[in-house]
């Protein structure tokens, strides 16, 4: 039998003395099938990441699945409500994040059609599919509601939760949680923002650093910056630079 202070020395010699990070590499080891679960680990996975909770969503590509989310950021003396409308590509886990005093159709619709649909087509890649919960923002009636017909516009399936159940979101639900852990608690105990904008700054240099210097420890990430991910994971005939590889490689032959 080990003795509690044997424990506590091969955690220490992992760094694996907190818990979070124990649960975190429990979960790479799962994602990776070095370990085979039994239900009490599956049960303090689900508790402890959404994202796992949500294993069961497959995104094979980049815009296989892009998640969409309003969170409440909070009140703010100088400037009242601030709202965040989220995307997140499920299969990279590349983010997208845009502040508002308000949670509108027409906002959501604002930050898909001005960084999320450019990024993707910069890159020569569709958005298949659109998952959101079922907020007012989101959903309406197909022929009036204008974020319905942004979609429809764009060719885009919309698919939502389940109702009362906005958990089933999870991935997206996760990066809220690293958003307030690693940039909003800390910006707000450090800065006094008088202006939406000036919130958009900070956020958009934080997502600078999320998408392409932070390795991402999401199941199936192994370590890549999100930015990193949703290159290597260009369907391959969406790929124009692996078509010009091979053009070069068959020109060589030739």
């Amino acid at each position: 039998q080990v003795s509690s202070s044997g424990v506590r020395g091969v955690w220490s010699r992992h760094g694996l003395l907190g818990k979070h990070d124990r649960l975190m590499r429990l979960e790479k080891a799962s994602a990776d099938r070095v370990v085979q679960l039994n239900e009490e680990q599956v049960a303090a996975l689900e508790r402890f990441s959404p994202e796992f909770r949500e294993r069961h969503i497959e995104a094979h590509h980049s815009g296989d699945l892009v998640a969409v989310d309003t969170f409440f950021v909070g009140h703010l003396k100088a400037i009242g409500k601030v709202y965040l409308q989220t995307a997140i590509d499920c299969c990279s886990r590349f983010a997208w994040g845009r502040l508002y005093t308000n949670k509108m159709p027409l906002t959501a619709v604002h930050l898909l059609n001005t960084d999320v649909v450019p990024h993707f087509e910069e890159h020569g890649v569709p958005i298949k599919t659109v998952l959101s919960d079922n907020g007012r923002e989101f959903c309406g009636r197909p022929d009036r509601h204008p974020y319905e017909l942004f979609l429809q516009l764009e060719g885009i399936e919309h698919r939502k939760t389940k109702v009362r159940r906005p958990q089933s979101n999870g991935i997206v639900e996760r990066f809220h949680r690293t958003l307030l852990d690693e940039h909003f608690r800390v910006e707000g105990r450090r800065t006094w923002f008088e202006t939406v904008e000036q919130m958009q700054e900070a956020l958009d240099a934080y997502l600078v650093t999320y998408n392409t210097a932070r390795p991402h420890q999401g199941r199936g990430m192994n370590g890549r910056t999100p930015g990193r991910a949703f290159l290597d994971r260009i369907p391959a005939n969406d790929n124009p630079q692996e078509d010009n590889d091979q053009n070069i490689d068959q020109t060589e032959a030739a």
